[in-house]
């Protein structure tokens, strides 16, 4: 390791402090932060950082502006000066270190990360950070978590506000996890640090702390909404008219597509958006934007995409390949509707990256014609699936197929 005096002219050379800071205040900083915050010309943070910082503070303080600018404009201004910035905890976890990265390169600030919150309700509970999910819900959809929501499992959530406990307590009992244990901790490694716990359908806490974080001991009573790991989920998980890739094919497709971590998928005649949705379930990094005509069937993927967990699905509503204008350049594509339509093709092979896989489905002879064309100039592989399903034939069972699907996936930059 380098000497502490190597170590202290490099932390000084950079103008940008971050400092990590807890409910203790300045108690619970190093001499390290102590001195960052003292020695800055200017510090920025919420009215509540500044305030548990001001015994420190010899400089301007400057509180983030409403609303905030996640382009860290005032900041940034200030390149070359002494700039510290207070957040909570540890400001890489969730927090505002992560935006300020975005604009300020990494040999340009150093950092004095404190506990998160994460760390602190573990560390009351006993329970192990590696064997747990920890997730986001502050200022973000409630409905993230439901992904995470398997019998059995451990997950501490960080809210928004002290309405989130009761909020969270009322999606879990509508999804069938009432008997799940929450305990609430409140204002964690302050004087006012508290820590409840209630079951789920049970949820009456009053006088919430604003700060909190909920850990979960999910557990389920009778059929709840778990969505299973893996391709196929079951179709009668979503809302759909009919116009959906049944579970088989889907399971199939998705094989096909071979997601990977942070990219991004346009689903064409998105239908129900299962798709899409399962898309990003896969990690929480993926991308989907469902291209949709029917406003009714737009609508019900919007309903699917927070039913699912996964809120963050981009849905257009139109038709291809005019909807496809301006869109962000996708890793992957799927067609599953209005392939056969004039341009439709043609325009989603020009704008997927090089690299990039496109699977198509047909179920129309026309569609079908499509992809042996697009087989014969582009390559690409073409497998048929044909799905049988068991049936009542009388008072007895047999096998009732349904319609065969002809299937193209194709890697941009393969062809012959």
């Amino acid at each position: 390791m380098p000497p502490e005096s190597e170590v202290r002219a490099l932390n000084q050379s950079r103008w940008l402090s971050i400092v990590g800071i807890g409910e203790d205040g300045v108690k619970g900083l190093g001499d390290n932060a102590r001195d960052a915050i003292a020695a800055a010309a200017f510090v920025f943070g919420g009215k509540r950082h500044l305030e548990l910082a001001s015994s420190l503070i010899t400089g301007e303080s400057r509180p983030w502006s409403t609303p905030f600018d996640p382009a860290m404009r005032d900041v940034v201004a200030l390149r070359g000066k002494r700039v510290c910035v207070l957040a909570s905890g540890d400001p890489f976890c969730f927090g505002v270190g992560a935006t300020l990265s975005r604009h300020v390169p990494a040999d340009e600030f150093v950092s004095y990360p404190s506990s998160s919150a994460f760390s602190l309700a573990a560390s009351r509970l006993g329970w192990p950070l590696q064997e747990i999910e920890t997730v986001s819900l502050h200022g973000r959809p409630l409905d993230l978590i439901r992904p995470l929501l398997h019998p059995g499992r451990r997950v501490i959530a960080l809210t928004s506000d002290e309405r989130g406990p009761a909020e969270l307590a009322a999606l879990l009992t509508e999804s069938g996890f009432g008997k799940s244990q929450l305990t609430v901790l409140e204002a964690l490694g302050g004087e006012a640090e508290r820590i409840r716990k209630v079951q789920a359908d049970e949820f009456a806490l009053q006088d919430i702390n604003v700060l909190n974080v909920v850990a979960i001991d999910v557990a389920a009573n009778g059929p709840a909404r778990v969505l299973p790991l893996g391709f196929g989920l079951d179709d009668a998980l979503f809302e759909h008219d009919g116009q959906i890739t049944k579970r088989e094919i889907r399971a199939l497709t998705l094989s096909a597509l071979s997601p990977r971590r942070d990219e991004l998928l346009w689903d064409i005649g998105a239908g129900s958006g299962s798709i899409g949705i399962e898309w990003m379930l896969a990690d929480p990094s993926m991308k989907a934007i469902a291209i949709e005509a029917h406003p009714e069937r737009a609508a019900r993927i919007r309903r699917n995409a927070s039913s699912f967990g996964v809120p963050g699905l981009v849905v257009v509503e139109g038709e291809a390949p005019s909807a496809l204008n301006g869109l962000s350049p996708p890793d992957a594509i799927f067609i599953g509707g209005g392939g056969s339509e004039p341009g439709v093709f043609e325009t989603a092979a020009a704008a997927l990256k090089s690299g990039g896989r496109l699977v198509a489905n047909a179920v129309t002879l026309e569609m079908e014609a499509v992809l042996l064309t697009a087989k014969a100039t582009l390559g690409g592989s073409l497998i048929r699936m044909d799905v049988s399903r068991a049936s009542p034939v009388g008072s007895m069972q047999g096998w009732k197929p349904a319609m065969p699907v002809t299937q193209w996936t194709w890697t941009k930059g393969t062809e012959p």
